[in-house]
């Protein structure tokens, strides 16, 4: 999935002429904390109700407030992967898109693209999740998928991240197309992994929401 396929059509941008009262009353209409400002195709940044609601002015133009976020920014063909890290680097729960020529092209929220990904083969797929520890350096996934498909299995997603309780080390987590993980967890067990969380996933579970809320929840988004 890439940004200009994400890209969400229902939701405007404003214009720096725009007031403030207008900008909080679409954020209701669309169920969004933030709004983009632009003026002349350009992205200026975002402004939030809770910047107008600091300025105790519903009267003032957006245009006029110190808005966040210019550099929220990503390009048409930016992966999904990109979109979460900019809204996390920002801090906000959407980007901007901006096309070719530096112009905006739209808006992308977090929602939209969990919302994609929940969707995916990797998330609707059956399997098993595990999650393993260890130091940075001794990470290689060619490795555990060795191991993995030694027990006729294999891997359909993993993710990393870093481990904030102890510098030097990831988290890696793994979904597996299989439910039973038993084998696999003696297996990497016995070549000196460490397997700090196992989840089943049921085929017939129905708790996609569920997830995305935890996922997003994670993420700090």
């Amino acid at each position: 999935m890439i940004a200009e396929e994400l890209i969400n059509h229902m939701i405007p941008p404003l214009k720096v002429t725009d007031d403030a009262h207008k900008a909080i009353v679409w954020m209701e209409e669309f169920r969004c904390s933030f709004l983009p400002v632009v003026d002349e195709g350009l992205l200026l940044g975002f402004i939030s109700e809770e910047i107008i609601m600091e300025s105790n002015d519903i009267e003032k133009t957006v245009g006029s407030f110190l808005l966040v976020g210019k550099d929220c920014t990503i390009s048409l063909d930016s992966h999904f992967f990109d979109i979460l890290r900019v809204a996390g680097e920002h801090k906000l729960n959407m980007v901007a898109v901006l096309n070719e020529h530096g112009k905006y092209a739209g808006i992308i929220t977090v929602q939209d693209v969990m919302a994609s990904f929940a969707q995916s083969a990797s998330v609707q797929m059956p399997g098993g999740i595990l999650v393993l520890s260890m130091d940075l350096i001794d990470y290689s996934l060619a490795e555990i998928s060795r191991y993995v498909e030694e027990n006729n299995a294999k891997i359909i997603s993993s993710t990393m991240v870093e481990d904030v309780l102890d510098k030097g080390k990831i988290k890696l987590t793994l979904k597996i197309n299989q439910l039973d993980l038993s084998r696999i967890v003696a297996t990497l067990e016995r070549f000196g992994y460490r397997v700090i969380g196992r989840y089943q996933e049921d085929a017939r579970d129905d708790d996609s929401k569920e997830r995305l809320d935890m996922l997003m929840k994670y993420l700090n988004i």
